[in-house]
């Protein structure tokens, strides 16, 4: 992706040369796409809605995704060609969404596995639905459970109490054993809530950038055909019409552009960023060396901005940072880049690269805003996060490929159960617990909490075959919960910088703990009464193969 401008320095969002140059090695057991030019096209700026009552509409729709492309079969939220728009929400302001299904084709249908739990032939036409909020503390009832779906001609009235301090949410589709199809083909956009500090207004208290100099960026990555199609499918391995897992892109798609040019000015910018991937994880940084500052994450503004030249997202996180492209020469270029090391699903080829390609304009001058020295605790501001509380209770939970599952396809479990197991956790109310997260597979993973947030105490290594030996897995269906303490590797890595606030979704990181704390609320200390909290992957799905 690129954020650029004519005329003067530029910056760019990771630049995908791989496929623009063509890559070093083609493997026959890899679909590619064409090989495509970077930062012709223009970054699309995602619509934005600020009102209490929203009313939106899943449609079959086709969009362009390149210059060179012609429009291909999509979906979308609203009048949108692809994804939806960023509906803005205010703290204290119930926002309702009147939600309607009205998918007439799917782009995939001849993908959809109709050996997954809940899929029949019937879903390839009368295509369910189910829109979730993503970080939202909401109702049980409006969460967009996976089951809660609805089918072409219907709908479904979603009410957010929105009592949460202001952050960056999104909201895509839910249904069951096909959240990576809708998602892929276009059903993601952003949510932010405002509050009385950051109220995304100009003279905010917090003194954060306003208006056009506040970008919404939704990172995907795909693969395209030449025809100008979606391919859902990476590898001819995995015949089609079955689920395969870490189905990963070769381009990098911002706002639904692979590799779009923004124009920017030269000074202070606000930049959300979501990665909205089916699979792959961003390693951000300038290559240059510049830094930037992270504000916030998933569950809103850190106590002050950390500075930082990098910062990782697994699908689902979201951030929320500064960048001052006014130190940035007339025709200098700076890029974004992804540096993540490439999948073995991908092992022929780099991609995607998530780059932004932005130029400062020659006929603006330079403007200045001072970076905040702080964004809690003073007069004006929300309060600090204070300590991550003591936990009182302590948890096991274990992500795992079931050894009995023949690949392909292949199957992703937590705590070695299937979707509807009955041998869940369930945390009391007005709880403090500490998760450690065991993930006994060679893939980082992305592990998302419902209704909740959470603070991060930080990772180890772990001699996973040891574990397993010693606590063998059983056959699916039985709950594996190891204890990971006596096979650590390493002391305790803390956080990263940028995970210090709280959070909704977290990377996993391949033979490791991660090690959380999470809070669960009582009914009177939450919009909502999270009874059965539920532990999910994010895009991707656990037994069930979304």
């Amino acid at each position: 992706m690129a954020l650029g401008a004519g005329g003067g320095a530029s910056l760019l969002f990771g630049g995908g040369r791989a496929i623009a140059d063509g890559p070093e090695f083609s493997s026959p057991l890899l679909f590619h796409s064409p090989r495509l030019e970077p930062f012709v096209d223009e970054l699309p700026i995602l619509p934005r809605i600020d009102s209490a009552t929203v009313s939106i509409d899943a449609t079959t729709t086709s969009h362009s995704f390149h210059r060179d492309l012609a429009p291909g079969p999509a979906l979308a939220y609203g009048d949108r060609s692809y994804l939806g728009p960023v509906v803005v929400a205010r703290r204290g302001r119930e926002t309702t969404i009147e939600y309607r299904n009205r998918i007439t084709t799917h782009p995939f249908a001849a993908d959809f596995d109709t050996s997954l739990h809940g899929l029949g032939e019937h879903d390839r036409t009368a295509v369910p639905t189910s829109m979730h909020l993503h970080g939202g503390v909401t109702p049980p009832e409006f969460d967009g459970h996976p089951k809660q779906i609805s089918r072409p001609g219907q709908g479904y009235t979603y009410r957010f109490p929105n009592q949460q301090e202001a952050t960056t949410m999104w909201y895509h589709d839910h249904a069951m054993a096909v959240t990576r199809l809708n998602v892929y083909a276009g059903l993601a956009g952003l949510y932010l809530l405002r509050d009385e500090y950051d109220t995304g207004e100009p003279g905010n208290p917090l003194g954060l950038p306003t208006g056009a100099h506040e970008l919404d960026l939704v990172l995907q990555e795909k693969i395209v055909n030449s025809d100008g199609t979606q391919s859902i499918r990476s590898t001819p391995v995995v015949p089609q019409g079955r689920w395969e897992g870490g189905a990963v892109g070769d381009v990098g798609v911002v706002n639904g552009k692979i590799w779009p040019e923004a124009r920017v000015d030269r000074g202070l910018y606000r930049m959300r960023l979501l990665n909205a991937a089916s699979f792959s994880v961003w390693d951000l940084h300038f290559s240059d060396d510049m830094q930037f500052w992270v504000i916030g994450m998933e569950g809103g503004l850190m106590d002050a901005p950390v500075r930082t030249g990098r910062v990782r997202l697994s699908p689902g996180e979201r951030v929320d940072i500064l960048v001052d492209f006014g130190s940035l020469e007339p025709d200098s270029m700076v890029e974004l880049r992804n540096t993540e090391p490439a999948a073995p699903q991908r092992a022929d080829r780099r991609g995607p690269d998530a780059g932004v390609h932005a130029l400062p304009r020659r006929d603006r001058t330079r403007f200045h805003r001072r970076v905040p020295d702080t964004l809690r605790g003073a007069p004006g501001q929300p309060p600090l996060l204070g300590p991550i509380p003591a936990p009182q209770v302590f948890r096991n939970v274990s992500l795992s490929q079931p050894s009995e599952v023949r690949l392909p396809p292949s199957i992703m479990s937590l705590n070695n159960l299937t979707f509807d197991s009955d041998d869940i956790e369930m945390p009391r109310q007005g709880t403090t617990e500490q998760w450690n997260i065991v993930n006994a597979t060679p893939d980082p993973h992305p592990i998302h909490l419902h209704l909740v947030t959470f603070r991060v105490l930080g990772r180890q290594a772990i001699d996973t075959l040891a574990m397993c030996a010693r606590q063998p897995q059983g056959p699916l269906g039985i709950k594996w919960t190891p204890d990971p303490d006596p096979f650590v590797v390493e002391p305790l890595r803390g956080p990263e910088p940028w995970e210090t606030g709280f959070k909704d979704t977290v990377i996993c990181d391949p033979n490791s703990v991660t090690r959380i704390v999470v809070r669960f609320p009582t009914a009177t200390s939450s919009a909502s009464t999270p009874t059965r909290p539920s532990l999910q992957r994010c895009t991707r799905s656990t037994t069930t193969r979304m």
